[in-house]
C-alpha cells in the first residue's frame, strides 16, 4: 500500500479512516455526498520522506526494514545527516558511512533554513571535516554512549558553535525536534497498521468535535 494513501472522513461523531473515500458512512450507512464539509474526505499527508531527496537534514529510519514494512514502534532507529546532495552520513560500529541508497523512507528534520546562505554553502565541507575526525573511528563506537545519535547531535552542535550559538543537550534536542516528528509518525503508523487488516478504522471524536 502506498504511503499517503489514508483518507479521513468525519461523520456520526467519529473520525473514519480508510484507503478510499466511501460513498456511505460505514457507521450509519447514510450517503456522505452532500453531508457537509466535515464529511468531505481529507487525504492525510504521510510523515515519511525519501531521505536522499532531503538535503541538509537529520534523518531517522528503522535500523532494520522500513517504517511501512512492519516496523513495530519499539525497535531501534538509525540516525543520519544528509549532505546538500542527499548523501546520508551515518555512524555505526564500522565507522562513518556515506550512503547514497538505503534511506528512501525516513523521518526528516530539516537542519538549515533557506535564509542561512553561508551555512548552505559550507554544509558539505563542515559535514565531511567533522566526519573525518578521530571521534568517529570504528573502535570508538559504543552502542549506548557513542552511537549514531551521538554523532548526529555532535555535528549539529559543532555547527551551532561555529555560528556562535549555544549547544543543545541530547534531551533538549530530542524534545524540541525529534519527539514531535516521531509522535506524528507513530499516529500514522497506527492507522496504516489498522487499515492493513480492515477497510475502516473508526475513532470517536471528543464532544467538542462531534460534527456531521
Amino acid at each position: 500500500m502506498a504511503e499517503g494513501g489514508i483518507v479521513r472522513v468525519r461523520h456520526c461523531g467519529a473520525a473514519i479512516f480508510c484507503r478510499r473515500a466511501p460513498a456511505r458512512c460505514p457507521a450509519c450507512g447514510s450517503p456522505l455526498r452532500g453531508a457537509g464539509l466535515p464529511a468531505a474526505p481529507v487525504r492525510l499527508p504521510g510523515p515519511f520522506r525519501h531521505g536522499h531527496r532531503q538535503p541538509r537534514a537529520l534523518l531517522l529510519r528503522p535500523a532494520a526494514g522500513t517504517f511501512l514494512g512492519g516496523y513495530d514502534g519499539r525497535s531501534d532507529l538509525h540516525v543520519g545527516v544528509s549532505s546538500s546532495q542527499g548523501v546520508v552520513y551515518n555512524y555505526d560500529e564500522e565507522g562513518v558511512h556515506r550512503a547514497e541508497t538505503g534511506w528512501e523512507q525516513c523521518i526528516s528534520i530539516p537542519l538549515v533554513q533557506p535564509d542561512m546562505f553561508g551555512l548552505l554553502q559550507q554544509w558539505d565541507k563542515l559535514l565531511e571535516e567533522f566526519s573525518a575526525g578521530e571521534d568517529w573511528l570504528p573502535h570508538r563506537y559504543d552502542e549506548h554512549d557513542h552511537n549514531c545519535y551521538t554523532y548526529a547531535l555532535a555535528f549539529v552542535n559543532s555547527v551551532l558553535t561555529a555560528q556562535g550559538k549555544q549547544q543543545m543537550s541530547k534531551s533538549e534536542f530530542t524534545e524540541r525536534f525529534v519527539i514531535p516528528r516521531t509522535k506524528q509518525a507513530s499516529r500514522y503508523l497506527t492507522l496504516h497498521q489498522e487499515l492493513t487488516a480492515k477497510d475502516f478504522y473508526i475513532v470517536p471524536l471528543p464532544d467538542g468535535e462531534n460534527q456531521g
